[in-house]
């Protein structure tokens, strides 16, 4: 029988790491105030991490005591002492860090090629924290395509732009997504965009590689042509040429065919007028299903603020039925009404939109935390509208960090005073109660002036936020909440 006393022999080496002698190696990590120095033994930093065994290989001692001195100014250092205490200790305690540390955690394990340890925190995060991974999708999205590996991350990413292009190809950073990850998106065959759309955003993001080249097409030379080709060569192949119709074909792509092979073109004129005979291009097949085939209430329902777990959450307090829902089987879908980084964020263009919708939930995200505060009102919204409006049944709640854990949930009280629909709706948005949740901005921009608002509760049962401080957001969206049919 083999006994093995492996929590022991942890805690042994974890106390090791605090062991100043018979250390060898400094290591700095972190930039200016942050800036912070470790020791460690040069035998345990070789076996148990490859990285800095080559680290190691390649340093020579360079102070009087023989100490060999690594400096890593791009690590910060409250993540490499959780790295540090694996590496002695083999443990990793995510339930005391935050789940932003978490993913740079994840991000620095992986490029340190602590591959057990990255792949078992990328799993966490999809499995445990997609909440926030979805709240701060062009982020992740950004960074994980950065990485050798993180390929779950990358798959877990993609399966979402998949079904909702959207969320990075209307977003302000797509022109900056990383050439693997564009690619990575071509190359999916359920990408639900049209094919002349998806050349559209191909030369948009080509042409954004090269600010230098003419604004006006007919003002290009060649060489500009073969500048964009030489830009574009890894996603040129991965359009699915044969399955764009004949008119966009000719408004679209002719204009830039010379930064197509020669082969392709003439292959589209011959298919063109006879299908039926070969060619010699690769006819790559269509994507599964088109945007325009989709279903309506399928079409830009995904957030970038809430995820299904919240909105299940959020359609157990609507019925009054508390935790009662789950992501699969709630009764209600949430349909994007308004989204600020899409639609603008002054407060007129929310009364244009959201007129006569009735029965909304209104989502921001707080800038400088990771808050999602928000509200329900089960009435229409009304530009013509001033004053107070009544109702026994809107809310306010707040998630706190972004997660679904320990929400505030606060329901009005003064019925008479639940919603307010300013007569300045060029200045104020959505209003619960008088200042419970308020969205205003003097210069009709609520990302700007820090003047949206959770103040004391009067009207609604309690405060949903901690702080009386006024607030900016980085987005809010609108949804209609409607009953799924059977």
């Amino acid at each position: 029988m083999t006994f093995k006393f492996l929590d022991k022999l942890s805690q042994d080496f974890s106390e090791l790491l605090n062991d100043k002698e018979e250390c060898n190696v400094i290591i700095e990590v972190d930039q200016e105030q942050n800036k912070k120095t470790f020791t460690a033994h040069s035998a345990i930093l070789r076996y148990r991490s490859s990285y800095f065994n080559k680290e190691l290989t390649n340093t020579v001692p360079n102070d009087d005591n023989n100490n060999k001195i690594i400096t890593k100014p791009n690590i910060p250092a409250q993540i490499f002492e959780i790295i540090l205490k694996y590496i002695y200790g083999g443990i990793i305690d995510t339930e005391n860090i935050d789940t932003r540390t978490t993913y740079d955690l994840t991000i620095l394990a992986n490029e340190l090629e602590f591959e057990e340890l990255s792949k078992k925190l990328e799993n966490h995060l999809i499995e445990s924290k997609a909440p926030w991974l979805r709240s701060f999708f062009t982020f992740v999205y950004n960074s994980v395509f950065k990485q050798n590996k993180l390929n779950n991350l990358k798959k877990f990413c993609n399966d979402i732009i998949a079904k909702h292009p959207s969320i990075i190809f209307e977003s302000a950073e797509f022109t900056s997504l990383h050439e693997s990850a564009l690619v990575s998106i071509l190359k999916r065959d359920d990408l639900q965009m049209k094919e002349s759309e998806i050349w559209d955003y191909v030369i948009k993001w080509g042409t954004a590689q090269n600010p230098n080249l003419p604004e006006k097409l007919e003002k290009w030379s060649d060489e500009n042509f073969i500048t964009l080709k030489a830009t574009l060569q890894q996603c040129l192949p991965l359009v699915r040429y044969f399955h764009i119709s004949n008119s966009d074909v000719m408004d679209k792509i002719k204009p830039y065919k010379k930064i197509l092979d020669k082969q392709l073109w003439n292959d589209w004129k011959q298919h063109l007028i006879l299908p039926d005979r070969p060619i010699k291009s690769v006819i790559l097949p269509p994507r599964l299903v088109l945007k325009s085939e989709l279903p309506a209430r399928i079409i830009e329902l995904f957030s970038t603020i809430i995820s299904e777990e919240h909105t299940a959450m959020i359609s157990s307090w609507i019925d009054n039925r508390p935790a009662s829902y789950s992501s699969k089987n709630n009764p209600y879908e949430f349909q994007l009404i308004l989204r600020g980084s899409k639609d603008g964020f002054a407060p007129i263009t929310f009364w244009d939109i959201c007129d006569g919708h009735a029965n909304t939930i209104a989502v921001t995200k707080v800038e400088g935390t990771d808050e999602i505060i928000g509200g329900f009102n089960p009435l229409a919204w009304d530009k013509t509208k001033e004053g107070w409006i009544k109702t026994n049944k809107s809310f306010t709640f707040s998630f706190k960090d972004g997660n679904i854990q320990n929400p505030i949930l606060s329901r009005v009280k003064k019925e008479k005073q639940a919603l307010w629909y300013s007569p300045r709706k060029d200045l104020l948005g959505p209003c619960f109660g008088l200042d419970e949740f308020k969205m205003r901005s003097d210069v009709s921009d609520f990302t700007q002036d820090k003047q949206n608002k959770c103040d004391e509760s009067n009207n609604y049962e309690k405060n949903i936020r901690t702080t009386n401080d006024k607030f900016s957001i980085i987005d809010y969206e609108v949804f209609k909440v409607v009953k799924k049919s059977i």
